[in-house]
């Protein structure tokens, strides 16, 4: 009995293997708050490397999955999807929250992952960074007619805006001795994963959709896309 005790222990994993509980603790903490990108903390990155499968474990719990790139070098929690519930059973509350998306934002983001598409086939950095004026140029054709330049820089100034607050561009800081990088927003790679092929592929009848509410002056009310916040 004693022998079959001390084979046991032999195969439990002995306790300095095991990675610290702060490590983990902030691992869960970061990706609760939002998205963990390699290139923002290379030390908790690798950290994430390490641990997934804790995270995972961890994740599940909140009935979250973590979806983890690393080519692109980014990581997320994702809640799943909400399981078919007996009736009268009590639904479980979303930890993710899901929020609806503007016309405008939508069609931000249509325009900006389809504009990364095509910086992607041209191969070379994979920074894509456009100035407020670039994304304007984007927007300007899709805007209701007669839409004045104050007009059009406020309202794409107002989407850039959220679209930051969303984690899908990043002001750019410009040096304290150049005006370079004034007025210029990164792409988050992360877009990609929210704006994926499929959705991509069906760009075109979009963007029409988007021309119909225009028309129609639904552009200010909320699409029915959305995404997870």
């Amino acid at each position: 009995m004693d022998d079959a005790l001390h084979e046991n222990d032999s195969l439990e994993t002995p306790p300095s293997a095991l990675p610290p509980v702060p490590e983990l603790s902030q691992l869960m903490v970061q990706l609760l708050k939002g998205v963990l990108y390699r290139d923002d903390d290379e030390r908790l990155w690798a950290s994430l490397l390490r641990l997934q499968s804790r995270v995972r474990e961890q994740a599940a719990v909140l009935l979250l999955d973590l979806v983890l790139d690393e080519a692109e070098g980014h990581a997320f929690l994702k809640s799943r999807p909400d399981p078919e519930a007996s009736e009268g059973a009590q639904r479980v509350p979303r930890l993710v929250a899901r929020r609806p998306l503007s016309y405008a934002v939508s069609l931000m983001l249509a325009l900006l992952r389809k504009r990364m598409a095509e910086f992607d086939a041209g191969g070379g950095d994979t920074r894509l960074v456009l100035s407020r004026d670039d994304i304007a140029e984007l927007m300007r054709v899709f805007l209701p007619d007669g839409t004045n330049e104050a007009r059009l820089i406020d309202q794409v100034d107002s989407t850039i805006g959220k679209v930051v607050d969303l984690g899908f561009l990043r002001r750019l800081k410009p040096a304290a001795d150049s005006a370079q990088n004034r007025g210029h927003y990164e792409v988050r790679r992360i877009l990609k994963a929210f704006v994926d092929a499929q959705w991509l592929a069906e760009f075109d009848a979009r963007l029409e959709v988007y021309r119909t509410a225009q028309s129609g002056g639904a552009g200010q009310g909320a699409s029915q896309e959305s995404v997870d916040a």
